[in-house]
């Protein structure tokens, strides 16, 4: 059995390449016929490791070496044991610190390191003595025999040290006994000590040079392990949460409404929605417009023509805006700047199929020209909910809200009549927030306007209940984000997304 100390006193060749150890290997192994890996790491004052790597190295090039594993148990010494090997055993420091007539015992124990079993081993050993508060001398020198059996398990001279004082250390925790596995290098059938350097990557100018065909190339290694420390996939908290209030609406009975259409016209996202084409929305400096193509292909006429004539001049209860409705402002296109974009399209699609009652939701980006700052980005998320069905009132909505946010474990809310466009009567939603102690708006909602319903299609009797929200700011209340831009963007922090733990709500 072989041992060494961690410390090891031996000086490392740092500057030792692999290429230059591979050399040293071979040369030692066509003198010596054998090379085992500690040996001789400690022989030219390298650390095994390095070693090991250029034994590695040698193997992979064929036949040039045989390599064979051994376990080997060996002994180290603690980090305790280091310094007794260097500077001496508790023991004996506290001898040689002692002058001829001694010291109190009050004083060792008080300023002495370890000195309960410093005075304990030296007085065992007969090194010291009592007389009567003091401790003095017991004799005029003394053999560190700890320091000496340490120092040659440091020296790997671990055979010299009887077995019951290791077994005695090991209880002291003054050395360890570890397993090392060494390597055992013999000739292999192609050996040479001249080394061809092996190139470990096939590139575009050795195939156009044909340097390749002359080239060594180092031998694909299909057994070694992949990295252990490799990041696994993380979701990213908007994400997280998207899912959460996704499964919410399906629990609810919801259908999934498809939202993959960023790029909308003019037309569903406005005209359709009964919004005037006065209206300040639809400026540039709130909605981002699209320059190539410029243009919606086609819009179903019939239904066009309704919705041109409800602007103009009114219908179904209404008198309209009284004004010119353009086409041209309606083909315009943009970026979808809310899903009910979407909801106008499946509403229109259901009185075409023929109606019967639904719930519809949708979570997606939407887009707005506004001006960044800590709560405000130009694309963000929408949760919307459409319900459709005979003769809802404004207490079937306010029903279907608060069923929906108790879900997300929001309880106290208020609702304030407010305007919108294509909703009458509409509410903001607000909610108690304990954090800030104060009432938050968290949303929007309202029955959608029979301007809008009845030239889709819709029968008289049906009215259709929304409401929506942004996803970002729930997901900055649940992770405690002051900044939207921390949450989205190129601001983000990786220790977010990989430290925050799975968001869930409590359903």
């Amino acid at each position: 059995m072989r041992a060494r100390c961690q410390s090891g006193g031996l000086g490392h060749n740092m500057g030792s390449s692999v290429m230059d150890l591979q050399q040293e290997i071979l040369f030692s192994l066509e003198k010596d016929g054998v090379v085992i890996s500690n040996e001789f790491g400690e022989s030219i004052k390298e650390s095994h490791q390095k070693i090991v790597g250029a034994i590695k190295s040698l193997e992979s090039l064929g036949n040039v070496v045989n390599v064979k594993q051994n376990a080997l148990k060996t002994w180290e010494c603690t980090e305790e044991g280091t310094g007794v090997a260097t500077e001496g055993s508790h023991e004996a420091r506290l001898f040689n610190s002692l002058p001829p007539e001694g010291r109190s015992v009050a004083d060792i124990k008080d300023n002495f390191p370890n000195s309960n079993f410093a005075l304990g081993a030296a007085m065992k050993n007969k090194w010291l003595k009592k007389e009567g508060e003091k401790v003095v001398p017991a004799m005029t020198s003394i053999e560190d025999q700890v320091q000496k059996y340490l120092q040659a398990i440091t020296a790997g001279a671990a055979d010299s040290v009887p077995d019951n004082v290791k077994v005695e250390y090991k209880k002291r925790k003054l050395i360890r006994e570890v397993e090392m596995t060494v390597f055992e290098v013999t000739k292999g059938n192609e050996f040479t000590t001249s080394i061809v350097k092996q190139e470990g990557e096939l590139t575009k100018e050795m195939i156009e040079s044909g340097q390749w065909k002359k080239t060594t190339f180092k031998p694909f290694n299909f057994k070694s392990k992949g990295r252990v420390d490799q990041r696994s996939g993380y979701l990213h908290p908007l994400m997280q949460l998207r899912s959460e209030f996704r499964q919410i609406f399906l629990e609810m009975g919801f259908s999934e409404m498809p939202t993959n259409n960023f790029v909308e016209s003019a037309f569903w996202n406005f005209d359709a929605l009964f919004q005037p084409q006065q209206h300040p929305a639809r400026d540039a400096h709130d909605t981002f417009y699209v320059a190539e193509p410029g243009k919606t292909i086609n819009v179903p006429e019939d239904y066009l023509q309704k919705v041109k004539k409800t602007h103009s001049v009114g219908g179904y209860g209404s008198i309209g805006y009284q004004y010119d409705w353009s086409r041209d402002e309606a083909h315009k296109n943009l970026l979808r700047t809310h899903t009910t974009a979407v909801s106008a399209r499946m509403l229109y699609k259901l009185a075409q199929d023929g109606f019967q009652p639904v719930k519809f939701f949708s979570i997606d980006r939407v887009f707005r020209n506004e001006t960044l700052d800590a709560t405000h980005l130009a694309e963000f998320n929408q949760i919307e909910g459409v319900v459709a069905d005979y003769n809802l009132s404004i207490k079937n909505l306010m029903g279907l809200i608060k069923g929906f946010f108790e879900k997300i474990g929001i309880t106290k809310l208020r609702f304030k009549p407010a305007y919108n466009p294509y909703t009458e009567p509409s509410m903001e939603i607000f909610s108690y927030h304990e954090g800030l102690q104060k009432w938050v708006e968290v949303g929007n909602s309202g029955m959608f306007r029979p301007e809008m319903l009845r030239p889709m299609g819709i029968p008289e009797n049906v009215t259709v209940a929304a409401w929506g929200l942004s996803l970002e700011r729930p997901a900055m209340i649940m992770y405690g984000i002051n900044n939207i831009r921390e949450l989205v963007g190129p601001r983000v922090k990786m220790e977010l997304i990989l430290d925050n733990p799975v968001c869930t709500i409590d359903k």
